[in-house]
C-alpha cells in the first residue's frame, strides 16, 4: 500500500511541510496527525506548517470540512495560534480548504496556490 502523506521539517525555515498523495479521507487527515504526534515528528522549533495536496484528492463531502477545522481545534496544544497554509489547485479541494478557513478558531489557515507564497505568509 503507498503511504498517503509525508512529512519533512525545513530546519532552516522552521517549517513543518506536510505532503499527501492519492485518495485522501477524513480519517486519513486525522490519522496522520495522530501519527505525527504519536512519533513526535513535529520539532519545538516549528514555526508553522504547509500542507500540500496538490498530488492528493479530498474524497469527503463538502460539508464534512467541518470535521477537519474540529480537528484542529481540539488539538490547539500542537496548531493554537500557528499559521497553517494549504497548497491546493484542485476547484473541489479548494472549496473544502476555504471552508476550513471560515471556521477557524485559535489557528489561522489560508489556501494558497504555490508553496512560496505559503511559506512567506507562514513566517509573516
Amino acid at each position: 500500500m503507498q503511504e498517503k502523506f509525508k512529512f519533512r521539517f525545513n530546519n532552516s525555515l522552521g517549517i513543518l511541510h506536510k505532503y499527501y498523495y492519492g485518495s485522501i479521507s477524513i480519517a486519513d487527515i486525522k490519522s496522520s496527525w495522530e501519527h505525527a504526534f504519536e512519533n513526535n515528528l513535529i520539532p519545538k522549533e516549528t514555526k508553522g506548517f504547509i500542507v500540500d495536496y496538490r498530488n492528493a484528492n479530498l474524497e469527503f463531502e463538502v460539508d464534512e470540512h467541518i470535521k477537519i477545522a474540529d480537528f484542529y481545534k481540539d488539538n490547539l496544544e500542537v496548531f493554537g495560534n500557528f499559521k497553517i497554509a494549504v497548497v491546493s489547485d484542485e476547484p473541489k479541494d479548494v472549496v473544502i480548504i476555504i471552508l476550513v478557513e471560515t471556521k477557524e478558531d485559535g489557528y489561522f489557515s489560508r489556501l494558497f496556490s504555490t508553496v512560496e507564497a505559503a511559506t512567506n505568509w507562514v513566517l509573516r
